[in-house]
């Protein structure tokens, strides 16, 4: 069963489906980038009963862990499949992994002409859902899902698969802008140095792009194509900054394929003509993203080592998040005309009163790479913004220790000597 993807899941039936826990049985869910709190993620289902079974019958299957996928993963005793994969594969994801027989979408409320739009996030995967939902579907219909204009994300309630429609008041699920840290403020200044007027943006989620985000007031006559549409977005075409005027490709429509924000941005995009909805296997293309001209990618990580790779959806064997849209941009980027693709994060984090660098000679054993040291360009952290792409590697060693928290600069130097690095 099919049950949404980040700011377009259906509550409403789902908290319906998890009413019925007791006579099911063998329920796979089918879901990604979950944002809001629900009984079926959160509920401490008996140990002792195995997943799929008669009081636990519910197994997760995902290609991207949101906060719900992650608590139902690791605090509940859920059965749980991750697949990894690109955004720009979601397709592929959906037609060979998921293959729904059910399939609950939420949408908008619909048009004079009937049809729902597929809302705030159903843009980016319900094209597919559609296609590969064997069984039937029903809707969850909600006042607050905006209207979106795009390109196949509408769906008319008496198609032939939709067994049902709920309508309920409900709002789309919301997430809240994140704290700006001094840290976070520090490295946007760096990166934002790096973003020309007329650039072409796309940002991720997170303190650190949120902080980006809202330094970009600073430049004039930017456009948007980002799979991610996000407050600071939203705060930027409302400024002025945003007009999409030089983008060379799909010029005059902020692009993008989901969101996730505050009722208030959500109602920013309901039927606004400068908001275009695309599937994912469409905005993550990098073939598509090239095509904009200055196209800035800025990503986030949790890790890097000297040599540049980034770990940004994994440490060790504990699956954090997806790779995501992460390298689809990554190459897009660089391949645009005045292109660039960064990466930003902070050089270090506290653990039980202890600082621990985020910059390291190798990662936690087990942890995968999400994007390899010869996709990398720009690495950003409080310290700096640096090119790695056209530097050897003994200079990229340099470069990452350069980039790393003082309080670790001799032990890298010396990790690097000892490994013959540098």
């Amino acid at each position: 069963m099919y049950v949404g993807t980040s700011s377009s899941f259906a509550y409403e039936l789902l908290d319906a489906l998890y009413d019925r826990k007791d006579e099911l049985e063998n329920i796979t869910l089918l879901c990604s980038m979950s944002i809001t709190p629900c009984r079926m993620f959160d509920t401490d289902w008996p140990v002792d009963i195995p997943p799929g079974q008669k009081g636990n019958p519910f197994i997760f299957d995902t290609f991207f862990l949101g906060a719900g996928e992650r608590s139902a993963h690791r605090k509940h005793n859920m059965a749980f499949e991750f697949t990894s994969f690109h955004l720009s594969q979601v397709d592929l994801w959906m037609r060979e992994i998921g293959r729904p027989d059910v399939s609950f979408l939420q949408v908008s409320r619909p048009d004079e002409d009937g049809y729902f739009s597929y809302g705030s996030a159903g843009i980016c995967d319900h094209k597919y859902v559609m296609e590969e939902t064997r069984r039937e579907i029903f809707l969850e219909s909600n006042t607050g899902s905006p209207y979106i204009f795009g390109e196949d994300n509408l769906i008319r309630g008496d198609h032939k698969k939709v067994a049902g429609i709920v309508y309920t008041d409900r709002n789309a699920p919301e997430l809240m802008p994140d704290e700006i840290d001094d840290i976070s403020r520090q490295i946007s200044e760096h990166v934002v140095r790096e973003v020309p007027d007329g650039a072409t943006l796309q940002l991720g989620l997170g303190k650190v792009s949120t902080a980006i985000g809202y330094d970009l007031e600073q430049r004039n006559d930017l456009g948007i194509f980002s799979e991610l549409f996000s407050q600071p977005m939203m705060n930027l075409m409302r400024n002025g900054n945003v007009t999409n005027l030089c983008k060379g490709f799909m010029d005059g429509k902020s692009v993008f394929s989901f969101s996730a924000g505050t009722q208030e941005m959500y109602d920013f995009m309901d039927r606004n003509p400068l908001i275009y909805g695309v599937p994912f296997p469409f905005v993550n293309d990098p073939r598509n993203i090239a095509k904009n001209k200055k196209m800035i990618s800025i990503n986030s990580a949790m890790a890097a080592d000297l040599y540049g790779e980034v770990a940004a959806d994994a440490i060790g064997f504990t699956q954090q998040s997806a790779v995501g849209g992460q390298l689809d941009f990554v190459k897009g980027a660089q391949w645009s005309e005045g292109g660039k693709s960064i990466i930003a994060l902070s050089s270090s984090f506290m653990r039980h009163g202890k600082r621990q660098s985020k910059i390291t000679l190798q990662f936690t054993p087990g942890t995968p790479v999400t994007t390899p040291r010869s996709e990398v360009q720009y690495i950003a952290t409080e310290y700096g913004c640096v090119n790695l792409k056209v530097l050897n590697m003994s200079d990229r060693v340099r470069a990452m220790i350069s980039l790393a928290h003082p309080d670790f600069r001799d032990q890298l130097t010396q990790e690097a000597k000892d490994a013959g690095l540098i």
